[in-house]
């Protein structure tokens, strides 16, 4: 690993917001990203399996306090053509995304991905929350590559009150869930939201420390982006003060490229919430500030606008079609190439 960077210097960065010194900083992080990773950038083809939800966090628009979402579930069929439609666009992985959804029953899933691994040969990504070990076991022992669980804030105060706990349901401990994670041999990615109310810099700095403490094969980051019909949405929640991190592009790109430079062989995704909250360059900006993966979204056009996790989602209203286009638009102004193949994470 490169040398671990310091804290006060973590912190300086976190609060800059000098155009010319940050310039520096995007610098810093793309060289490292094409020293450590290259300059192939691997396209995941996204499928949001099912935008059930049985949790409550106060911040997504998928939550089950949302009553008046329509609700779905893609068929077997429907996730295998979206398979097949990855591969044939040269893709190397298939990320199978979801609400905690407990009717995603752990054989059903299990056979899926047999089937995925069977007929197109794809690596395969799982993104669908807080599951028991055993299911963990299951999933990986049929062939799933990748676990995508982010722990949002390393900050328990704050998770606490953007997580509460629904019914009967466990409070779960996903430092420890994704240490389960990595020991039943996932390649195991994590991340959070940056610019939550109530989020401090410093608690920032502190994600960056737990990001290489955990040794994460993958790291996603994203502006956090207020849903309207979410309890934090229409009601807020008090910033923290001075030190509160902003919700913005700038500074997730800054997290975007300590990350680069605390974690120098994870892949790192131009994430849909920067190209959100800036259509028109954050996916770039992204790639150029030490990000080397894009996850293009192969959901049913009929579906895909119903996972809205926060409003005006990038791409909610194209096709798969679409969103394979825009990407090597993007790929081609950068002068990146498409990575070939699984794309899994480079170790020294």
């Amino acid at each position: 690993m490169a040398p671990e960077l310091a804290r006060g210097e973590i912190l300086a960065w976190l609060r800059c917001d000098d155009p010319k010194r940050l310039e520096r900083l995007w610098e810093m992080a793309d060289q490292e990203r094409a020293r450590r990773v290259g300059d192939c950038v691997h396209l995941r083809g996204l499928v949001e399996i099912s935008n059930h939800c049985a949790r409550l966090c106060t911040y997504c628009g998928i939550s089950a306090a949302h009553a008046a979402l329509k609700r779905y579930r893609l068929s077997r069929d429907e996730i295998m053509a979206c398979a097949r439609r990855a591969f044939a666009f040269g893709y190397g992985t298939i990320v199978l995304q979801a609400g905690e959804d407990p009717e995603l029953d752990s054989q059903w899933v299990a056979d899926l991905v047999g089937d995925i691994k069977g007929t197109t040969g794809l690596a395969v990504t799982l993104s669908l929350g807080e599951r028991a070990p055993d299911e963990l076991a299951l999933w990986r022992a049929r062939g799933a590559d990748r676990y995508l669980l982010r722990f949002e804030t390393s900050d328990r105060g704050l998770f606490a009150r953007i997580h509460p706990p629904h019914n009967d349901q466990a409070v779960c401990d996903r430092i420890a869930l994704l240490r389960t994670i990595k020991a039943l041999g996932y390649e195991t990615g994590s991340g959070i939201m940056v610019g939550i109310p109530g989020q401090t810099r410093a608690s920032i700095a502190r994600d960056l420390a737990l990001f290489r403490e955990l040794d994460l094969d993958m790291i996603g980051i994203g502006p956090y982006i207020a849903h309207p019909a979410t309890r934090l949405g229409r009601e807020g929640a008090p910033a923290a003060g001075a030190d509160q991190a902003p919700a913005t592009e700038q500074m997730a790109c800054i997290v975007v490229a300590l990350a680069r430079l605390a974690c120098p062989e994870a892949n790192i995704p131009s994430t849909t919430a920067l190209a959100t909250i800036n259509s028109a360059h954050g996916r770039a900006h992204g790639l150029t500030r030490g990000a080397n993966v894009c996850m293009p979204n192969l959901t049913p056009p009929s579906y895909r606008c119903l996972y809205e996790i926060y409003p005006g989602k990038a791409g909610s209203q194209g096709t798969p079609e679409d969103s394979h286009r825009s990407m090597l638009e993007t790929l081609a102004a950068l002068g990146r190439p498409a990575g070939q193949g699984p794309g899994g994470r480079r170790r020294a």
